[in-house]
């Protein structure tokens, strides 16, 4: 169900960007309408698979983007838990709009822009990149 803020959309950049209020119980495209607590339990074991992971980090390129997934993951998260009325069923906030895309948030594009730049350095070689480790001396 989408509700409109105060009083409709309101506009940012004519035809371009606008702030939408609306609830997501699911995932992204809608998909998984009712899937809240699953989505939640999912939200939980890849924060904590993240931060089990953060220690084995090479690289500040992978830091990045495991601490956009992580943020992302946790700021939808806490949508869930407390916009709910049982644990993990609440429904995520979206609020920004483009033409032709669903409602999506802050989170969402973390999430995205994290994965995204995971998976861009999973195909470029490690060769000459700094690590972080070398980047703290």
């Amino acid at each position: 169900m989408e509700v409109h803020l105060a009083e409709g959309p309101i506009t940012v950049i004519d035809g371009l960007l606008w702030w939408s209020y609306s609830e997501n119980t699911g995932a992204s495209f809608g998909m998984f309408k009712q899937g809240g607590v699953f989505l939640g339990l999912a939200a939980v074991a890849v924060t904590a698979l993240i931060v089990w992971y953060l220690s084995a980090v090479e690289t500040r390129g992978e830091l990045i983007g495991l601490a956009l997934v992580l943020g992302g993951a946790l700021g939808n998260l806490t949508d869930r838990i407390v916009r709910g009325e049982g644990v993990l069923d609440g429904a995520v906030i979206d609020f920004i709009r483009v033409p032709n895309f669903p409602n999506f948030n802050v989170a969402d594009s973390c999430i995205t822009v994290g994965v995204v730049f995971l998976l861009a350095l999973s195909f470029r070689s490690h060769q000459g990149t700094e690590t972080v480790t070398e980047s703290a001396n």
